[in-house]
């Protein structure tokens, strides 16, 4: 499938090189505001046109599917274009910041008969996979701890007076929309939606959350999720069951994964060497689902995102944390 892409950061870069890794995936067009900007890119990673022009690139008609890596703030009217333009959109997270939202791109998308994906590259991997399938060999569920923190070169910016997109409400920023979303969607993911949820964030002076502490309740467990932008984290994320426990390095993505079984206190490696452009994976999902059409699985995961949406939105407005268009 040949893709084109609105974004030229870091990310981008990331996913082009992981798309052409995967084999199922060649960039065709890019845009950025600046033609400068665009031309460098497109010359820097073998695209065949630059555009300055949203529309003007989807309406060529040039590609297959839109990657979309702006600023969280703009990923929803993107979509919306993308849609609208009768193209297939890989939405790097968040997708979108609220329900109302998700609401238009879900029934845009079934109009236009387009798939829509939000980019959770740790939910596809190997590794990932693995854990799933272990859950059922540590007995029943007590308690899990996931966490992702990894301060910010961005921070350091804000620390001097400026407010990059990262830690700016006007941009969706913030500890739980950029890095909480991973441990979130992880644990939406293997046990379903919460039957309560609570927010607890370290905020900053310009009112963004810097770092924070989530808790889910389940029927006979607690999930408690830290994220932080502002600190590094080096403890392992942990899953608690009554006969064993597993044990991540880290959950985006899991390159170590370890089953401590209670009974014979035998401790097992699971986890096999994968790539380290973790971001293959999601690629060959999307692609596979698209080559399918596969609106089942379509269907399930624009679900997950909801959810993920719904409790994120809930989380910050109970925080008194706000975005513009909400």
């Amino acid at each position: 499938m040949k893709f084109c892409t609105i974004g030229t950061s870091w990310i981008t870069e990331a996913f082009i090189d992981a798309a052409n890794r995967s084999g199922d995936a060649q960039l065709a067009a890019v845009y950025s505001r600046k033609l400068e900007t665009a031309q460098a890119f497109a010359n820097k990673h073998g695209a065949v046109k630059a555009y300055t022009d949203i529309k003007e690139m989807l309406e060529a008609d040039e590609c297959d599917f839109v990657y979309i890596a702006s600023p969280n703030i703009l990923h929803p009217d993107h979509i919306k274009i993308a849609i609208q333009s009768g193209k297939h959109v890989f939405c790097e997270k968040p997708m979108v910041f609220t329900d109302k939202q998700w609401q238009e791109i879900a029934q845009l998308s079934k109009a236009h008969q387009v798939f829509v994906f939000e980019g959770f590259r740790h939910l596809f991997s190997p590794n990932y996979q693995r854990l799933k399938k272990e859950l059922t060999n540590i007995g029943a569920i007590r308690s899990a701890l996931l966490q992702y923190g990894q301060y910010s070169s961005r921070y350091d910016k804000y620390r001097e007076g400026e407010e990059p997109n990262v830690f700016s409400p006007q941009f969706a920023g913030g500890a739980l929309m950029d890095l909480g979303v991973y441990p979130l969607s992880m644990a939406i993911d293997l046990f379903g939606q919460p039957q309560d949820f609570s927010y607890y964030p370290v905020l900053l002076k310009n009112g963004i959350d810097g770092s924070g502490t989530m808790v889910l309740t389940y029927d006979g467990f607690i999930v408690t999720l830290l994220c932080s932008k502002i600190t590094n984290a080096f403890m392992q994320s942990e899953i608690h069951g009554e006969d064993g426990t597993l044990i991540m390095d880290a959950i985006a993505p899991i390159s170590q994964l370890q089953l401590h079984d209670r009974k014979t206190t035998q401790i097992n490696e699971l986890a096999n060497e994968q790539y380290e452009a973790d971001m293959v994976f999601e690629i060959q999902a999307f692609v596979k689902m698209v080559s399918e059409n596969n609106w089942q699985l379509h269907d399930s995961y624009l679900e997950r995102s909801r959810t993920i949406a719904q409790l994120t939105e809930k989380m910050r407005k109970e925080n008194g944390i706000h975005f513009p268009n909400e």
